[in-house]
């Protein structure tokens, strides 16, 4: 069954009700194949009764729809800010997306928003150098999928902070809202808690656990995979 079908109308921004918009990103993921339930085995070695797969964000349109949900995230947190970055290699199409996105959002009244991204080995040609798109100035968002380990928020605070710029948010798709370790050892914070902790910065996601709970709770096609879900948030839940 279809949840979410792109049409042309997708592409106007959504209304100012967040609550909605975290609800329809939950169902467009489902949509796209992008939120699976089931049994998957994390890097972790955790079993979690769902995925969350960005790169299944594989179309000009659905791109083009994450990138509307991503603008109307930013733009509704209130946050202050400059230009994109989007650490390599997701979050190059990320940044260039929302970048567009922003451009067009009606509430910025026309602002051209700047993006930038890295590359995973330095080019000694050209331009060379490991950084692509704007100069970093002023207030930067990192934009990514997910925060797993913390990482790739780590290296993109690192470049941004020695281009003299300054790391004002981090923007991904989904917040797991699940503890760090692995099987045996759980931490005491989530990946999202450690960033928000060591960085100072707010974290937006367009939706979390908490919104796939809710679909849980309300869609009767999907009450099958409700327990499952609410025992693992129960255990590795932050």
């Amino acid at each position: 069954m279809v949840f979410f079908r792109i049409r042309p109308s997708d592409f106007l921004f959504m209304d100012d009700n967040t609550q909605q918009q975290r609800r329809d990103f939950v169902r467009f993921s489902l949509e796209q194949g992008v939120l699976r339930f089931g049994q998957f085995e994390t890097k972790s070695g955790r079993v979690s009764p769902y995925f969350f797969n960005a790169g299944l964000f594989n179309s000009g349109k659905s791109l083009g729809v994450l990138a509307k949900f991503y603008a109307d995230a930013l733009v509704s947190s209130g946050v202050e800010f400059d230009m994109l970055f989007g650490p390599a290699y997701k979050g190059i199409s990320l940044a260039a997306a929302t970048a567009i996105a922003l451009s067009n959002h009606p509430d910025l009244e026309g602002r051209d928003i700047p993006y930038a991204f890295d590359r995973k080995e330095a080019k000694d040609h050209g331009e060379g150098g490991v950084l692509v798109g704007a100069p970093l100035e002023g207030k930067v968002v990192i934009i990514d999928d997910v925060i797993t380990a913390g990482t790739s928020v780590r290296h993109s605070v690192d470049i941004i902070e020695a281009q003299g710029a300054k790391p004002a948010a981090v923007l991904i798709a989904l917040d797991r809202m699940e503890k760090g370790g692995n099987h045996e050892e759980i931490a005491e914070k989530s990946a999202v808690q450690e960033v928000e902790q060591k960085y100072g910065l707010p974290v937006i996601s367009i939706a979390s656990l908490k919104d796939i709970m809710t679909l849980l709770e309300e869609d009767e096609q999907f009450t099958q995979h409700k327990a499952s879900v609410a025992a693992y948030r129960e255990k590795y839940g932050a």
